[in-house]
């Protein structure tokens, strides 16, 4: 791990209007994945608008590697049935933490990324000066699925004796 970065912190807020895949409801958790590591959420029962608020934390070491999220219905006696899945990069938030924020008032927007048909971004998502870091709030529209959007947030945490940015 000598190239690590540092560590991006994912709240993985909440999912809302998610897909029903038992009778009426679904019991949704979220996984991230960036190359070899994956976290999860807990699952929430029967819920197709869950509030997770829960924190997954990544190692970066390649900025340009995409983050993929999966959103599955927990089923005690199949396999876990897909809820759709989404995929965002952290390459404008990478870039927005190496300029030199110090001075600028908190909420400052440094940067926005834009919805396109190249990432999965259900609305504008901004970037953020706030509290002396940079936060990026991320709505994600899922993919492969009928319906269902996920909320982030990102953070960034430095790690003594990693590269840094």
């Amino acid at each position: 791990m000598d190239n690590l970065l540092g560590l991006l912190r994912i709240r993985v807020k909440r999912g809302i209007n998610l897909a029903v895949r038992d009778v009426r409801s679904s019991d949704p958790y979220a996984v991230v994945k960036m190359g070899k590591q994956k976290l999860k959420t807990h699952v929430i029962r029967k819920d197709v608008n869950p509030v997770w608020n829960e924190d997954l934390t990544l190692s970066i070491s390649d900025p340009n590697l995409p983050i993929k999220l999966t959103v599955y219905d927990h089923d005690t006696f199949s396999k876990d049935d897909k809820m759709g899945d989404a995929e965002f990069d952290v390459k404008a938030f990478v870039e927005a933490m190496r300029m030199d924020l110090h001075g600028l008032p908190a909420g400052t927007v440094v940067s926005r990324v834009q919805p396109s048909r190249q990432n999965c971004l259900a609305e504008e998502s901004c970037i953020r000066w706030t509290d002396g870091m940079v936060a990026q709030d991320i709505c994600l529209r899922l993919r492969n699925v009928e319906c269902g959007e996920v909320e982030l947030s990102l953070h960034w945490i430095d790690l003594p004796g990693s590269k840094g940015l």
